[in-house]
Parts: C-alpha cells; sequence; structure tokens
C-alpha cells in the first residue's frame, strides 16, 4: 500500500510537471510570435499615418499585410507548423519589403529585419540551415546602392545573424523542454502501468495468501482432528471398564489439543518454522503423536543422509504425510502404516503405504489436489496406487528433484 500511495503521489507531480512544461512552452512561442507580429504592426501604423494615401501607399500596405500574414499560414502558436515554407515566404515577402526601403529612403516605415530574423531562428530546424547565411548576406544584396560602408554593411548582416542565433538559442530551450515533458509523460505512463501493475500484484498476494492459508489449516487441522476422534472413540469404548486408561488418554489428548492451537496460532500469525531444522526430526514427532493417538501400528524407514532443506520444502512433505495418514485411517480405515524416506544426491522418494481398503476410484478433492500442487510447486511427482489381492496395499508415492532452487537451504 505504501508502494502503490507512493505511485499516485509520483503520478500528481507528473501531471503537475508536464502541465509547467506546456504553459512553458506556449509563452514562449507566443512571445515570438507577439515581437514578430509587433514588428509588422509597427510598421503598417507608420504607413497609416504619412498623411494622404495614394496608390503606392496601398501596394506597400497590401505588400506589409502579405508579409505579415502569408506566413502565419505556415506558422502560428498551437496550430500550424509547417516551418520551412514560413521561412520561405517570410524571406520573400518580409524579406523583400525590408530591401525596398533601403531603395525608397523617402518612405516614412522604415524597416530593419531583427525581429524576423528572431522568428525565424526560433522556427529553425535541419531543413532551414539556408536561413543562417540568407539573413546574414541580405544586406549586401543593397550595399552598392546604399552606398553604405563594408563596416556598416557586415553590422547589419551581424545583427541580424545575432537575433537569428537568439532564436535559436530559444528554440533549443524550447526544444529541451519539449523532450523532457515527452520524458516526464513517458514516465506518467510508466509511473500508471506500475500503479496498476502494483494493484494486481497485491492482489495476487493476497489471494495466493489466502489459498495458502486454507491449504495450511485444511492439513494440519483435519489430521489433528481425526486423530482427536479416534483416540476420544476409544476413551469412549473403555470409560467403563479401563478408566484410568480413559483418563491417561484424555491427558495426551490435551495435550495433543493444545499442541494443535499453537500450531493454528504459528499459521494465522504468519510464523511458521522458518529457522533451520531436521525434517526427519519432525517426521519422527509427528509419527509418534500420530500412533500415541489413534494406536495405529507404524513403521519408519530412512535409507541415505538427509541434505539441507528449506522451509517450503520441509513443511510440503509433512503435510504430504499428514494427508495420506489422515486418508488411510479416515477412507481406508488402515490399521497398518509404513513411511520410507529415500535420499540420493539429486532424488528425495517418500513412500507410505497402508493395509486399508483399496482405492475404487481415485477423485482429487482439496486434499489430495493441495498435496499435489505442494509437490508440483517444487518440481516434483505425485502418484497414489491401489493393489488388490491377499495382502491389499495403497501406496502414495513422492519424488522431488533436490537440486531445484526452492528446495535447498543453507546450514
Amino acid at each position: 500500500m505504501v508502494f502503490y500511495w507512493r505511485s499516485i503521489e509520483n503520478e500528481y507531480i507528473g501531471v503537475t510537471v508536464i502541465t509547467h512544461m506546456k504553459k512553458i512552452l506556449s509563452f514562449m512561442d507566443w512571445g515570438i510570435f507577439a515581437l514578430r507580429s509587433y514588428h509588422y504592426i509597427l510598421l503598417l501604423s507608420q504607413l497609416l499615418t504619412m498623411g494622404e494615401p495614394s496608390s503606392r501607399t496601398w501596394l506597400e500596405f497590401i505588400w506589409l499585410m502579405a508579409a505579415f500574414i502569408a506566413p502565419m499560414m505556415f506558422w502560428f502558436p498551437g496550430r500550424r507548423m509547417n516551418k520551412a515554407w514560413f521561412c520561405i515566404l517570410e524571406l520573400v515577402l518580409g524579406g523583400s519589403y525590408f530591401v525596398y526601403t533601403v531603395f525608397h529612403p523617402d518612405l516614412a516605415s522604415k524597416a530593419d529585419y531583427l525581429l524576423p530574423s528572431l522568428a525565424m531562428g526560433y522556427v529553425w530546424t535541419k531543413y532551414t540551415l539556408w536561413v543562417i547565411p540568407a539573413v546574414v548576406l541580405m544586406p549586401f544584396t543593397f550595399q552598392s546602392h546604399s552606398e553604405l560602408s563594408w563596416e556598416q554593411t557586415l553590422s547589419i548582416g551581424t545583427d541580424n545573424l545575432l537575433f537569428c542565433f537568439i532564436g535559436i538559442w530559444a528554440s533549443s530551450v524550447a526544444n529541451a523542454y519539449s523532450q523532457k515533458n515527452a520524458l516526464v509523460a513517458e514516465v506518467e505512463q510508466q509511473n500508471k502501468l506500475l500503479t496498476h501493475y502494483a494493484a494486481e500484484i497485491e492482489k495476487m498476494t493476497l489471494l495466493e495468501e489466502r489459498n495458502r492459508m486454507s491449504k495450511e489449516l485444511h492439513d494440519t487441522l483435519g489430521h489433528s482432528f481425526i486423530s482427536i476422534i479416534m483416540s476420544l472413540d476409544a476413551s469412549i469404548a473403555l470409560m467403563d471398564h479401563k478408566p484410568a486408561e480413559v483418563k491417561d488418554r484424555l491427558i495426551r489428548l490435551r495435550a495433543l489439543t493444545e499442541h494443535n492451537l499453537d500450531e493454528m496460532r504459528n499459521i494465522v500469525h504468519e510464523m511458521g518454522d522458518e529457522e533451520e531444522s531436521h525434517l526427519i526430526e519432525q517426521v519422527e514427532a509427528l509419527v509418534t503423536r500420530f500412533q500415541e493417538n489413534t494406536g495405529t501400528v507404524l513403521t519408519l524407514n530412512l535409507l541415505g543422509t538427509e541434505p539441507p532443506l528449506r522451509f517450503e520444502a520441509r513443511q510440503t512433505i509433512l503435510r504430504v504425510i499428514q494427508e495420506s495418514f489422515t486418508n488411510a485411517l479416515k477412507h481406508g480405515q488402515a490399521s497398518q502404516l509404513n513411511l520410507e524416506f529415500t535420499f540420493s544426491e539429486s532424488t528425495l522418494q517418500l513412500i507410505i503405504q497402508n493395509n486399508g481398503k483399496p482405492i475404487d476410484k481415485l477423485e482429487y478433492g482439496f486434499g489430495l489436489t493441495t498435496m499435489k500442487q505442494r509437490v508440483e510447486q517444487l518440481g516434483g511427482s505425485l502418484s497414489i496406487s491401489s493393489k488388490t489381492g491377499a495382502a491389499a496395499v495403497t501406496e502414495v508415492k513422492c519424488e522431488i528433484p533436490l537440486k531445484g532452487v526452492m528446495l535447498h537451504g543453507h546450514n
């Protein structure tokens, strides 16, 4: 949940940053556009305040209006972005009017080409590199006619170049903000996906934990209650004839019930036996308690040396044994059980046999399904078979590879 709320907070920050960047980009676009507009509006106002308009004045007015409006058909903030055609029309119309005013010094609307150079530099791309030499060389087209010195001509060209580079610099800043904006948008999208995945993982984790708890409670409590019920049945039968033995059984039943309560608390509170312990010791304790409470004859055979095992592996094997014992008594009414462990370098093999009634039709209920899933999660296999004849035998065989990542522990 901490991660989830942190993702929500990051998403909010990302949206704020994107909004802020969009405002900055929009402000820069409209600022350059306003400066260019100011240049042409100033020229138009000077032209209109000359006095009595003539046909030449109307021609110049139309020329200026075309120089002002036509390029905007290809670049307008937030609307149109054909920058190459904007530069072409700006130079053809605005640049030609600039040269025209030089050739006619009597015009009231004297023009320079600084702000248009700034605008073309701002919309600069790799396809409009020709703008830079164009604004620099423009003054040299009328140098001989205007009788300007080379220093003055060079100064005008340098001023145009300077404003063009200011526009290029502003464009670079805007592009940097734009790239950062795109990056923040991508991060925001990834953050949304991450938030979604976090919620899904949390849901899957809760579902998996619920399933694990149900399996643990079924395997542990189911086995324990079978033992308690059988011991109580025996106590009821002996109550009138052997009260001393019944008392001894009830004392052991109380101890077993207390043990089961402690085990259930460990499961509920997810305490478990995470510390390293030996599987065989746990199996021997389980066999001893089972014999004492059910009176079943049970033999335990060990072949090989037990390797270090993880908690998950030990718990799975114990649950297989418990479920097999419970089914043998509950469904097969078995009186004898044989438990055999075989440890080799690569495999742990567990065989549980009982002399109960053979299985006519094997059906995987909750217990058997859970047992099979536990084994398969460790890369192992589980099989159940029955043999009929003079000595009926039901066998549960479990094999688990010892080289699985989920199996080995460390001393």
